[in-house]
């Protein structure tokens, strides 16, 4: 019994370590916001989040077909629409957010976000989710980015 539980043990450790050694930034579903937290009223206009967005989108327009290459210049009227606490039944705290962003083709988009905490790797952190209107060509968040409204 004690070296099965020994063999599983080291190939649980084993997998994890490479599971980790393998990720790298671009692979990662939901990257992690270290310091922020969707309980502070203010989250929606922090720089770390707003960068992790820029960021994000820049990765997006270069590697998804057929949409414009442009970056992010400026967020404006950043503003918060929902925030839910988190429950005993739902221990995430979500925040959703919405600003218009600048973009380097001159043209003014909405972007829709989702903050949430403790969602980042091992529930470390906070993780930011984001749809800018018309560029979720394979509706991710559906039409119109109502996942994240």
């Amino acid at each position: 019994m004690a070296i099965s539980f020994r063999r599983a043990g080291a190939a649980f450790f084993t997998a994890l370590s490479i599971l980790a050694g393998g990720m790298t930034h671009q692979a990662a579903a939901a990257d992690m916001v270290r310091g922020v937290y969707a309980t502070d009223p203010g989250v929606c206009g922090n720089d770390k989040v707003l960068g992790a967005i820029s960021k994000k989108f820049a990765y997006q327009v270069r590697n998804v077909p057929n949409l414009p290459m442009v970056d992010i210049v400026e967020f404006r009227q950043i503003r918060e629409n929902r925030y839910l606490p988190s429950r005993p039944d739902w221990p995430i705290e979500r925040r959703y957010c919405i600003a218009n962003v600048h973009l380097t083709n001159g043209h003014m988009r909405d972007v829709w976000y989702l903050i949430e905490h403790p969602m980042g790797f091992a529930s470390i952190g906070s993780n930011v989710e984001f749809c800018v209107l018309g560029f979720d060509r394979w509706k991710v968040y559906g039409g119109n980015c109502r996942v994240l409204r």
